[in-house]
């Protein structure tokens, strides 16, 4: 640019005031009154003059734009976590926290059914959320702050439970093959599971022994003559202990223990096995 230039327009204010604004435009500066102490009415602002951190083109102490339309979080429907016809351990963890509520008596089953959707309907209305039945993220949350992670055998409380792998003595001949680790009786002949189904075992003070054992006596409707209890379907294997099936396992899970024996829950499952079951078939206990 040549001085003589910008001189030659000194004594035409019009035409100084549009040039001045010319070149602001040009160097990139926004014009402002002058202050009447002499400053220039023209103020550069230079790229590397931004004060750090300020948005371009703000101006200092503004309002930030309004937010935007809203999230769709908000403009959807609830996420539906859990609802009826649902299966799974994500299941029994919700029926296990309904539980510690005290709104589900029943299960942990691992199956959404009425019963547990009854339960979330009571909790929700308990605390003015939608009384749907269905377990919503909100409602799930409010349960979630409430209770503690459920441990193992509050999830599988009634049984359920996958079975542990059988002991190498279980893979010959026919044995009622038993894991105090998961709890789980394997009914095998040769090698192959026929079924699988939960059990319970002694108390601290009564424990089931463990070893390898054979069934030397089967009895119906057999009744304890030391506890006076009901142990029907009984198949004995070690003095007084036997498997059997047990209404107090039944009825109350895990919460319970027996004085020995080998506790079977699902009647159905023990009548078949004391079908086929003979005196002389193995039983190993292990852990």
């Amino acid at each position: 640019m040549k001085v003589t230039g910008f001189s030659g327009i000194v004594g035409r204010p019009g035409v100084a005031a549009a040039s001045a604004a010319v070149l602001a435009v040009l160097c990139g500066c926004t014009a402002q009154p002058a202050d009447g102490k002499g400053n220039s009415p023209v103020h550069i602002e230079l790229p590397h003059s931004r004060t750090p951190g300020k948005a371009p083109g703000r101006a200092s102490g503004s309002t930030p734009a309004p937010a935007s339309t809203p999230s769709a979080v908000e403009t959807t429907p609830p996420h539906i976590v859990f609802t009826r016809g649902d299966t799974g351990t994500g299941v029994r963890e919700l029926q296990a926290r309904l539980r510690q509520a005290d709104w589900l008596f029943d299960g942990p089953t691992g199956t959404y059914d009425d019963l547990t959707a009854e339960a979330v309907k009571g909790f929700q209305g308990k605390r003015g959320l939608p009384r749907t039945g269905e377990t919503d993220a909100v409602t799930w949350r409010r349960l979630v702050r409430m209770t503690h992670r459920p441990g193992k055998w509050e999830l599988y409380l009634m049984g359920g439970q996958p079975a542990a792998a059988p002991d190498p003595r279980c893979l010959t001949g026919r044995v009622l093959c038993i894991s105090k680790t998961s709890r789980t009786l394997r009914w095998m002949i040769d090698g192959r599971t026929v079924s699988t189904m939960s059990v319970r075992f002694g108390a601290q003070y009564t424990p089931t022994r463990e070893g390898v054992f054979h069934i030397y006596w089967k009895s119906r409707h057999h009744v304890s003559t030391l506890y006076h209890s009901p142990m029907p379907y009984a198949m004995f294997f070690s003095g007084g202990q036997a498997v059997h099936y047990s209404y107090d396992f039944a009825a109350r899970g895990y919460a319970g223990g027996s004085h020995g024996c080998v506790n079977v829950r699902d009647e159905a499952a023990i009548a078949d096995l004391f079908a086929q079951v003979r005196n002389g078939d193995k039983v190993v206990v292990y852990w």
